[in-house]
């Protein structure tokens, strides 16, 4: 997955750094990425979401607020009001790269920022929270014996999430202004909420608060078990998988991509999660992944490497008995390949009369089995035939002869 580092200038004139998630293939649509309160934009959930957006063809900005993460400022300066404007100028920077964003997520504050940002934004399609409050002044419960302090001496440090903050009066007088409502029945665009029963930060009755000041179209998912921060690599994903599946609907139609054509005959894999192993492959405009299973350390987004040369083998068996089948007017309705691959001794496939010496060998080989299904009205000389047919397969010819391999650097 390609990732641009990039600055921008906030709503107070500092520099705010942000990262532009970008899609190894065709780019569908544009998001942009509000993290939590006192968070960053390299929050892993923050990270896997962007990541598996991106892998599905939507490119996402991720920046730190003004005072947060390596954002210039002094947090305790900001405000709600001025997370809403970063979230402005940030869409502005968008805007100037061509790459206007069509859809808002927020996660915990961020998305009460993202709501009351798209009031402010044009050709603003979806809006997602996640784990957000219905009202912003809902954080000022983590100041807990720092309140008073803030009110008297008009700043205060409070630790949050282990790390001391100076969180100002004027934050207070701020966030106690930041009543949804308004914009919620407001909202010109479609509505996703994620949140998760189980959250100890930001009740689920906040979800409930939000979803029904909204007006159609809006939509409620429940991240079961997860977590506030979404800490999870498992429900990071899943929340990524509901929102592009959701956002199809609403976003608008594909553009050309980002990043340049690749060449015909040109095959390109891209690793989509530095944190995994999932890998986006893209083939003129055809877009799948590839994965590991869970047990491996993968998450079972796509076939693995090997589950992908088995179904080449698959489906160039498949295309070869149609083929023949089709030219010779036969009666085939179906064909069903089913492969299953493994590494065996190679004595286990050799000829019975190796000698003793190569029945020593501990070489392995990999033996991928064929299991054919054919349907139809076909006689058992028709069978025999497409049997026959089978081993003409070209990715069966490659596999079974000495291929070569060469590899330089980009």
């Amino acid at each position: 997955m390609p990732t641009e580092k990039l600055t921008f200038t906030g709503h107070g004139g500092h520099q705010l750094a942000a990262r532009l998630d970008l899609p190894a293939g065709p780019h569908h649509a544009t998001a942009l990425f509000a993290h939590c309160f006192t968070c960053s934009k390299d929050i892993p959930a923050a990270r896997r979401i962007a990541g598996r957006l991106a892998a599905m063809g939507i490119a996402v900005l991720r920046f730190d607020f003004t005072g947060l993460g390596h954002s210039e400022g002094e947090f305790e300066n900001t405000n709600f009001t001025s997370n809403v404007s970063d979230l402005v100028a940030a869409a502005g920077a968008l805007a100037e790269r061509g790459m206007a964003p069509s859809l808002l997520i927020g996660h915990s504050l961020g998305g009460a920022a993202v709501i009351r940002a798209s009031q402010e934004l044009q050709g603003i399609k979806g809006v997602v929270t996640i784990g957000a409050p219905f009202d912003p002044e809902h954080v000022t419960h983590n100041f807990g014996d720092a309140l008073p302090k803030i009110i008297k001496d008009g700043v205060a440090s409070v630790d949050l999430g282990g790390r001391p903050f100076r969180i100002g009066k004027q934050f207070l007088e701020d966030v106690a202004k930041g009543e949804l409502t308004p914009a919620l029945s407001n909202l010109k665009a479609a509505l996703l909420v994620l949140h998760g029963p189980n959250d100890r930060i930001v009740g689920i009755d906040n979800a409930s608060q939000i979803f029904m000041a909204a007006k159609h179209p809006k939509s409620f998912v429940t991240l079961d078990d997860a977590d506030h921060l979404i800490s999870r690599a498992s429900d990071a994903e899943y929340a990524a998988d509901v929102i592009a599946a959701w956002s199809k609907r609403y976003l608008p139609a594909p553009v050309e991509a980002v990043n340049p054509a690749i060449p015909e005959g040109i095959l390109r894999v891209t690793e989509a999660d530095p944190s995994g192993f999932l890998q986006d492959i893209q083939s003129g405009d055809n877009h799948l992944l590839a994965d590991e299973p869970v047990s491996f350390g993968g998450t079972n987004k796509g076939p693995s490497p090997y589950g992908l040369v088995s179904a080449g083998l698959g489906a160039c068996t498949s295309m070869t008995i149609r083929m023949y089948a089709r030219r010779k007017n036969w009666q085939l309705t179906g064909v069903s390949v089913d492969i299953s691959h493994a590494k065996c001794h190679a004595t286990e496939t050799a000829n019975a009369g190796a000698s003793s010496a190569e029945t020593k060998s501990t070489e392995k080989i990999d033996t991928f089995e064929r299991i054919i299904t054919l349907t139809g009205d076909l006689d058992e000389a028709q069978r025999t035939k497409l049997l026959e047919i089978a081993d003409k397969c070209p990715v069966h010819k490659t596999l079974e002869r000495q291929s070569t391999v060469k590899t330089r650097l980009a």
